[in-house]
């Protein structure tokens, strides 16, 4: 690809040759975050932009705050691989990529920087206002692809992008003792949670059983909403967190 006019008007442009049409009339509606999970910045940024790496992403923020823009937002990004979010399975035709440098779970889960936020946050209002996307599609890799991806990780700062008006948060519910479910357990209040896990978008089946898929949509659901404990138990905190959500929808 050749040069091309940044969407974002503080983002530098380095064209990667990984994309393609959006397929079906899609249009993005949905921003999906990442981290790059690599140990540098530029290492990620230039295996982006690799045509053997058959991977790519609308945007890259360096932990400076510095922004590149490596395919347009009209054209598909190939980011969000095997991705699923209400019924959706494919994420990169509907979606605006987000590459976050911070070399993730590998590497101990190193802590964001302060200005790489804030650099997501104005990144992202500019592309939400553009776009008009609603705040419960502003989500994660992990939240797209569960069990199979857990990035940006449960110590990426949602609550405070959500309160510069970018993605949906409530406060979580405090963790307490109480009835959970797990691994095993059958029933109605599994079907019950599993419905309302469907309901928010995550691509869990409604049978009763809590199977691994449905612990690692809790997972997913925790490492987004309710971070300081990602185990896959739907404990108290958990469903009560997710029901305040689907309430606040």
């Amino acid at each position: 690809m050749s040069l091309f006019a940044p969407d974002y008007a503080r983002a530098s442009v380095l064209p990667s040759p990984n994309f393609g049409e959006r397929a079906n009339g899609l249009k993005p509606d949905m921003i999906v975050l990442h981290y790059t999970g690599m140990p540098s910045a530029q290492g990620a940024l230039d295996w982006l932009v690799n045509p053997e790496s058959q991977v790519s992403s609308h945007y890259f923020v360096f932990e400076d705050g510095r922004v590149v823009q490596m395919v347009p937002e009209q054209k598909r990004a190939w980011h969000a691989g095997k991705s699923v979010w209400k019924g959706q399975t494919d994420i990169n035709s509907c979606s605006i990529g987000i590459e976050i440098a911070n070399p993730g779970h590998p590497a101990g889960l190193p802590d964001f920087h302060a200005p790489q936020i804030d650099a997501v946050i104005a990144l992202c209002q500019d592309i939400i206002a553009r776009h008009a996307i609603v705040p419960e599609r502003v989500l994660g890799h992990s939240d797209v692809a569960p069990v199979r991806k857990i990035d940006p990780g449960e110590k990426f700062p949602w609550k405070l992008l959500a309160q510069s008006g970018v993605g949906h948060w409530i406060e979580p519910t405090a963790i307490a003792g109480g009835r959970f479910f797990q691994r095993g357990d059958a029933g109605p209040p599994v079907e019950a949670l599993q419905a309302m896990l469907g309901f928010y978008g995550y691509n869990t089946p409604v049978s009763g059983e809590f199977c691994e898929r449905t612990e690692g949509d809790v997972a997913a659901f925790q490492r987004h909403f309710r971070p300081e404990r990602v185990d896959g138990v739907a404990d108290f905190s958990t469903i009560d967190t997710l029901h305040r959500l689907l309430k606040a929808l």
